[in-house]
């Protein structure tokens, strides 16, 4: 599978970690674009201040290293149409990647309507990443754990793994793999 990773799922660092995780296992092919990884930065920038915004753009650094065939530059942006007009170069990326999935928290903004005549699907990370772990049980469980651990060191505590996957706004992967 080949899908975009919009803004909103590379900032959250769980998340984030989560899925660059399972990329870096080779359970999907990562995709972003420049102007993706600058409103991760800005995202940062405007919750955490400069000192995230720095952050972010060194994560953003380091994942193009690590994935350095997923940065893409969006196609054509003029025909297309979505209800928010600031997300049509998510879409244009997925065309240009020949993405089959944008993994999204704003499922609202990417109508099926509207991608499906670009054989493009809008997935929320929980259900992208309950699939891989249906698929990929190990490799999942794998990375959740490495970045619950990373979670705790850098914290100085004990933290709960379904807890945290809640925060992360991933519950139903979090449910799973308390069980």
């Amino acid at each position: 599978m080949i899908a975009v990773l919009d803004a909103n799922v590379l900032y959250p660092t769980v998340l984030r970690e989560v899925l660059l995780g399972c990329a870096g296992r080779g359970l999907f092919q990562p995709i972003w674009s420049d102007r993706l990884l600058e409103e991760w930065r800005r995202a940062a920038d405007r919750n955490g201040g400069a000192a995230d915004a720095q952050i972010a753009a060194a994560e953003a650094a380091r994942a193009n290293r690590r994935f350095p065939e997923a940065l893409v530059s969006p196609g054509d942006e003029a025909p297309l149409w979505l209800p928010d007009p600031a997300d049509i170069h998510v879409l244009a990326t997925a065309i240009a990647a020949r993405a089959e999935t944008i993994i999204t928290m704003n499922l609202r903004d990417f109508p099926a309507r509207e991608l499906s005549g670009h054989g493009v699907v809008a997935r929320h990370p929980d259900a992208v990443l309950m699939d891989l772990w249906l698929e990929h049980a190990d490799s999942v469980e794998v990375v959740v754990r490495g970045v619950h651990a990373e979670a705790e060191r850098l914290s100085g505590e004990a933290l709960a793994l379904r807890a945290l996957m809640k925060r992360a706004r991933l519950p139903r992967l979090g449910k799973a793999l308390s069980r």
